[in-house]
């Protein structure tokens, strides 16, 4: 399987009325083309997603997990969807065996459902919902090295049909988009493509190990925290590229959203 790192929009804007309309649509139209995009269907998926973080890394064990409507404000109908995908024990267990090897602590969590990082994006990936599904947590240290590391223990699931993901935002600066938003202004926001510039020439760099050093240094790059003044959003990427292993990354999404560029990017 390959590993991506998939934008999940704002709160459930894909099952919604926007303004404009099509907003959301070069986006959605992207997600529902994952499933067809990859080798063969996956047995589960493992999602790290940018709306879970913990001091200590924790993987959802739950075997029917529910839905978390962590998002505020939106129409009443959006605190109705559903998303039934079982949940994996088995795969929950060997995401713990494979991080305790690499010397990370793990602890399981049994009640937490889909946050809305997953729920949304995975509505149209796997629109069946038949696909099990785990989700594992960020470490709430931000580490960029620990990251890396987490997606390199995580590597052999790719070889046992796990299809792992990252959904965060490649922009995620809220408080300039929605400023934009209200201002009607059309233009590109300069240091989303400032900082898409750099991230699309670090992730497809076709040295591996060069790509993963400056990821870890990444918060130095130009526009960097105007991107992203909390890292939960950018550090989902970390773990995909940690699990690519020797693979090169691609470009797969190239959209503008409010204003701000946004990618996703695909490793193998």
């Amino acid at each position: 399987m390959p590993t991506l790192f998939i934008p999940h929009g704002g709160g459930p804007c894909f099952f919604m009325d926007w303004d404009p309309p099509n907003t959301w649509d070069r986006m959605a139209s992207f997600l529902r083309g994952v499933q067809a995009s990859l080798p063969e269907k996956p047995k589960a998926a493992l999602v790290v997603s940018g709306h879970w973080e913990e001091a200590q890394v924790t993987v959802q064990t739950g075997a029917k997990p529910p839905l978390l409507f962590d998002y505020y404000g939106f129409p009443a109908h959006t605190y109705q969807l559903s998303f039934p995908a079982p949940g994996s024990p088995y795969l929950a267990a060997r995401v713990s065996d494979l991080l305790g090897a690499a010397g990370f602590s793990v602890r399981g969590d049994a009640v937490r459902g889909y946050d809305h990082g997953v729920f949304i994006p995975l509505k149209l990936v796997f629109p069946e919902a038949d696909v099990p599904v785990v989700q594992l947590s960020l470490r709430a240290d931000y580490d960029p090295a620990a990251h890396l590391t987490m997606g390199a223990a995580l590597e052999p699931l790719r070889d046992e049909g796990v299809l792992i993901l990252g959904s965060g935002m490649s922009y995620h600066n809220m408080g300039v988009l929605m400023k934009r938003m209200r201002g009607g202004t059309q233009d590109v926001e300069p240091a989303s493509q400032v900082f898409d510039d750099w991230l699309t020439g670090a992730v497809t760099d076709p040295d591996p190990a060069a790509r993963n050093a400056v990821l870890m240094d990444w918060m130095r790059v130009p526009a960097a925290l105007d991107a992203h003044p909390r890292e939960e959003h950018f550090l989902p990427l970390h773990v995909v590229a940690g699990a690519a292993g020797a693979d090169i990354g691609v470009k797969v999404l190239d959209d503008v959203v409010m204003g701000a560029v946004e990618s996703a990017f695909r490793f193998g």
